[in-house]
């Protein structure tokens, strides 16, 4: 079987290649006919290398097609496999690079027919040609082609069937794939528009391909008579040495897994034919690079680290701080030898000390952050009284007592509930 294949070259670049092959074409796409892609799907248009012949197929009877008489091909199958008419020689045959959709549709189909209807005629088995009968029986005989691809994928199944692992086939040698295969043309009912498909021709699967599948597809090799003999528009009709073609492959396949993503249709990527091993390799290298890179950071932010434990050593006593240590600050009537007395803003005893506000950085926890204390206003004169030893002699005008404590002698201590109208009362 064959249900997904790789075509991720141009047209241009086929042509070279299989002209390298001994295959020559006379015509080819233009590249933008064909979208190059690692995942290639029934309903996309690949390339299909085939005789140039009519759309009635070589050396056909155009009256046993829908599209009427005419002089083309009007020869018999033996007077074609003789290779000649009445004494005048055959043509030498020519070739023709084509784009076509995958999926063959028959000459006689009057609608375009739905996506599953397409599916079941991307693969044509060989066992159905064996006899002369059969949807197959006209194209076999006349329109015989070859599917150019660089490989096709096949999955493995595991557990029963509930896992697929795709693996990618190729040739050992990198040539291109030559796929037998079978085309037509038609024309739908009310369009004038031809269209033309294709189908591949698969086979028993040969030693290296047994456990992934029991189907293949018809490989031939590039520039073999194999090749000549399959798409030679002078032999008319099947036969068995047609048949004959038809064989597992011979030669040396690659076959390894490759990434699931290619399961899904409308994915495309050159690393859908990269060896599964090689892209966890690639993985593993790519951690084991970032892996170094982050020790290596590491490295350099600790070296600058000792480089600043190296400057303070050089220039001052190491500080260390325990991290079980608490520091609580109290009021203290002394001085402190280890840190200088606060030195005001301004020289005017009029105004207050200016305080500046500490900015509080936020590390985004705000849960633990303790709420802010409020911190007491000094006074210029709690400022001398704190320098100087000696007790001022001024006298304070209370604002409760309104001048009496100094007539009626000290005042009260207020405990600050007394009512305001007792002030105004006085």
């Amino acid at each position: 079987m064959c249900g997904r294949y790789v075509l991720a070259l141009r047209p241009a670049e086929v042509r070279r290649q299989l002209q390298e092959a001994r295959m020559p074409s006379e015509e080819a796409p233009d590249d933008d006919d064909i979208r190059p892609t690692y995942n290639f799907a029934p309903g996309y248009y690949g390339l299909v290398y085939r005789a140039d012949t009519p759309d009635t197929g070589a050396g056909s009877r155009q009256e046993e097609h829908h599209e009427g008489g005419g002089q083309e091909g009007q020869r018999t199958e033996q007077e074609a496999a003789d290779g000649a008419v009445e004494g005048q020689p055959s043509k030498e045959p020519k070739y023709k690079l084509q784009a076509m959709k995958w999926g063959l549709v028959p000459f006689w189909t009057k609608r375009n027919p739905d996506y599953g209807s397409m599916l079941k005629t991307i693969n044509c088995r060989d066992d159905s040609l064996i006899e002369n009968k059969g949807m197959w029986n006209t194209m076999k005989q006349r329109k015989r082609c070859i599917v150019v691809a660089q490989g096709f994928y096949e999955w493995l199944k595991k557990n029963g069937g509930k896992e697929k692992v795709p693996h990618f086939v190729k040739r050992k040698d990198g040539q291109l794939m030559c796929f037998a295969g079978l085309w037509d043309c038609v024309k739908y009912e009310g369009s004038e528009e031809k269209l033309y498909t294709y189908t591949i021709i698969t086979t028993d699967s040969n030693k290296q391909l047994k456990f992934l599948h029991d189907r293949m597809p018809v490989i031939l090799d590039n520039g073999s008579d194999a090749i000549r003999t399959w798409l030679d528009p002078n032999r008319v009709g099947w036969s068995k040495e047609l048949q004959s073609l038809l064989k597992p492959y011979d030669g040396e396949l690659e076959i390894y897994p490759v990434s699931k993503e290619v399961g899904k249709v409308g994915n495309n990527s050159p690393s859908f034919i990269v060896p599964l091993d090689s892209t966890e390799n690639k993985s593993n290298i790519a951690n084991f690079f970032g892996t170094q890179k982050a020790a290596a950071k590491g490295k350099e932010q600790k070296k600058g680290v000792v480089k600043v434990e190296q400057d303070l050593e050089e220039g001052s006593t190491k500080i260390e701080k325990d991290s079980n240590e608490t520091r609580v600050t109290t009021n203290h009537e002394g001085t402190e030898d280890n840190a200088p007395l606060p030195k005001p803003l301004n020289t005017d005893h009029t105004k207050g000390i200016k305080r500046e506000h500490e900015a509080v950085e936020d590390d985004g926890d705000t849960a633990d952050v303790a709420p802010e204390q409020k911190i007491p206003k000094i006074s210029i004169s709690d400022t001398r009284q704190s320098r100087s030893p000696e007790k001022s002699t001024r006298r304070t005008r209370s604002a409760t007592s309104n001048g009496t404590a100094a007539k009626n002698g000290p005042a009260k201590k207020s405990d600050g509930s007394q009512k305001i109208t007792a002030f105004f009362g006085k």
